[in-house]
């Protein structure tokens, strides 16, 4: 008798094809030739559903990205409508489809400024890929051709491809059995002001990093560095919140020096902060490029985008010069994929799902703020549905736990056990939940973590 979609025989069946067969991204590969992989099977709204039956409440939104929640039958069914009228048309050079062109429209339409060209990608990853290639190409046709140096942060994270991952900054993403561009791509402070030391306010710290980007630039000559990459939160790299004013002043200091700045909002974009982008409406800056992904199909289909200002689409597009951009990717633009983005904002914008993000993300961080009475967590911060609580093993001197404990993963191991979702990152959680989340699952998603850390701090001898 044949195993069903129903029987253990099924999943157990599941379990060891992907562990023989699925590298998946960031695999630790001793572990998971231990453990293999949870099975998720079901979705709906803010929940997953294994291949147990077993159901949890999402907290880390896909990957930051199912901000609308999952099982829309919308949403398949415009996925369905596009796939029977056109499945897929070539974007290169004079062809496109109705759905392209209308997302490319409305982008330049959220976009700040004069952000009024896109170039479509598969993903976060390769809409920093594009970006890189667009800033190259902008100061080539400049005829600014050492004109070639990038900037970014510590702990920032921009992507996996082999340029955005040299542009990131994360350390746990840099193991040595990979190779990265180094020789022009830089970096400098991460702007976490927990973890900083020899400053007595937040201002002493910010005219610290605002100097360091400055005196970054001269170092190489103004006329060398291209571009500063940040995101306007960092992610992944611990959900930072950099201190208040930090992207107004060094987009200043970028301006002064001819220096584009890429407002990496893979994650911040389409409704996590409260807004389409948080560049302009919670920073207050107009980059020169954004890139975004994630948010802007809900993960239901991968879809990136790299959206750039009229000046640098002057300089590129230039008459009389036979110029060709020999950028791009097969699915560019792909009119299923910009089908599913465009359902995906028509949703966001019919049920004012911005104004949910508001209200439950202000009341979710300031929920998470409770937990700092306990004994192993040294922070929590980030901003709206972006949150972080940061585990310490003493609270007055912020020492971390060994790193080899993954403090992180001890906790989250135990709150999966009781129905919630957190993302560890060695000693993080973090947590991005979908924009659609109650004030009730807050509730539960805090308890519940509350639970979580105080039997881990038990079970390692810290309670």
């Amino acid at each position: 008798m044949s195993a069903t979609p129903s029987s253990a025989n099924y999943a157990k069946d599941i379990w060891q094809k992907d562990k023989d067969h699925f590298t998946h991204p960031w695999q630790v590969f001793d572990s998971f030739e231990q453990e293999g992989s949870m099975i998720m099977e079901h979705a709906g709204g803010a929940y997953l559903t294994d291949i147990e039956g077993n159901r949890y409440l999402d907290g880390i939104g896909g990957l930051w990205c199912t901000n609308i929640g999952q099982g829309r039958e919308e949403m398949a069914d415009a996925v369905a409508d596009q796939i029977k009228k056109l499945a897929y048309a070539s974007p290169f050079v004079d062809i496109t489809t109705a759905p392209a062109a209308e997302l490319a429209s409305q982008l330049a339409d959220f976009a700040p400024g004069d952000l009024n060209h896109v170039m479509f990608s598969c993903g976060g990853s390769t809409a920093i890929d594009s970006a890189y290639r667009l800033i190259q190409y902008y100061q080539n046709c400049r005829g600014k051709h050492d004109k070639k140096h990038i900037i970014a942060r510590d702990s920032s994270y921009h992507g996996s491809t082999y340029i955005s991952m040299s542009i990131g900054g994360k350390k746990g993403d840099h193991p040595p059995e990979f190779d990265y561009k180094r020789d022009t791509i830089h970096h400098i402070s991460n702007p976490n002001y927990y973890r900083a030391q020899g400053y007595d306010t937040e201002e002493q710290f910010l005219n610290f990093l605002v100097d360091e980007l400055e005196q970054k630039i001269l170092e190489f000559g103004a006329d060398k560095v291209a571009a500063f990459f940040a995101e306007p939160i960092l992610g992944a790299g611990g959900v930072i919140v950099p201190p208040k004013g930090y992207h107004q002043r060094t987009h200043e200091v970028c301006q002064k020096y001819d220096v584009l700045y890429v407002s990496d909002e893979v994650v911040t974009a389409f409704g996590r902060l409260g807004h389409w982008f948080a560049s302009e409406d919670v920073f207050g800056i107009i980059p020169d490029i954004i890139t975004c992904a994630k948010g802007l199909s809900s993960g239901y289909l991968p879809i990136g985008a790299t959206i750039y200002s009229d000046k640098i689409h002057s300089v590129i597009s230039e008459q009389g010069k036979g110029r060709c951009f020999t950028n791009g990717f097969t699915y560019s633009g792909h009119p299923v994929c910009c089908a599913a983005a465009l359902k995906n904002i028509e949703i966001m914008q019919r049920e004012n799902i911005f104004a949910n993000a508001v209200k439950v993300g202000d009341y979710f961080g300031q929920q998470l703020q409770t937990l700092t009475d306990l004994p192993i967590v040294g922070e929590v911060r980030g901003y709206r549905l972006m949150q972080c609580v940061e585990f310490v093993s003493n609270k007055e001197t912020k020492e971390m736990f060994p790193e080899e404990m993954d403090i992180g993963k001890v906790v989250s191991d135990i709150a999966d056990k009781k129905g919630f979702l957190v993302r560890p990152i060695v000693h993080l959680n973090v947590m991005s939940p979908p924009l659609i989340i109650t004030s009730e699952e807050v509730d539960f998603a805090v308890a519940t973590l509350r639970e979580s850390i105080i039997e881990a701090a038990e079970q390692i001898g810290c309670s």
